[in-house]
């Protein structure tokens, strides 16, 4: 069956909120189709709760070091984003892996950011792996987070060529522009519309 959406955003950082500003920005647009109507985060010092209490947005902070052990963790994550009821969940630099508790409660709801074109280059230095590689061509993508590391279906992807004198911090540069772009034209495609999941196919319905 569709997942429908009515359009609520919550996102999830964990830093300077590059992305949650661009979907911020976007929020103010009739025409985007969604509103930004959480932000979570597991550090209270992330510049991404600034800019969403800025712009009147309702936060939350859930430290892990607050909590007894993982699960604990993992089921006030749930707790703390189901209170915004969210129709997309967009993890967007959260730098934790999400645990079960979310992805069952949220299931084909919640969406990733990566820096590298999946399936290459998963993990946490997509960037750096990329040039280490020698790869020509990489970029960012957006997919449905499963239970994995940087292994859900994928929903869009753009490409960004590497330069012969990039640097991690050059290319890192360039590619967050694409992901920005990429990032609020689908997530606002999916508030409109909802999407369907059908093992590694996904339909955007907006």
């Amino acid at each position: 069956m569709p997942t429908r959406s009515t359009g609520r955003v919550v996102v999830l950082v964990s830093g300077a909120g590059t992305n949650l500003a661009a979907l911020l920005a976007a929020h103010d647009e009739p025409a985007w189709g969604g509103r930004v109507v959480g932000v979570v985060s597991d550090r209270a010092a992330a510049g991404g709760l600034a800019l969403a209490r800025a712009a009147g947005v309702p936060t939350a902070v859930v430290a892990p070091a607050d909590f007894t052990d993982r699960p604990a963790w993992d089921a006030a994550l749930a707790e703390a984003v189901a209170v915004f009821r969210p129709d997309v969940v967009v993890s967007a630099g959260f730098m934790r892996i999400l645990g079960e508790p979310v992805l069952s409660r949220f299931a084909d709801r919640v969406l990733n950011t990566h820096p590298a074109l999946l399936p290459a280059f998963p993990g946490a230095h997509g960037v750096r792996d990329a040039l280490a590689y020698g790869a020509r061509v990489t970029g960012c993508t957006l997919h449905v987070v499963d239970a994995g590391v940087d292994t859900g279906p994928i929903i869009a992807q753009a490409a960004v060529d590497v330069l012969p004198d990039d640097d991690e911090t050059s290319l890192h540069e360039r590619i967050k522009v694409a992901e920005r772009a990429l990032v609020v034209e689908w997530v606002g495609r999916i508030a409109r519309g909802g999407l369907r999941v059908e093992g590694r196919r996904v339909d955007v319905l907006g």
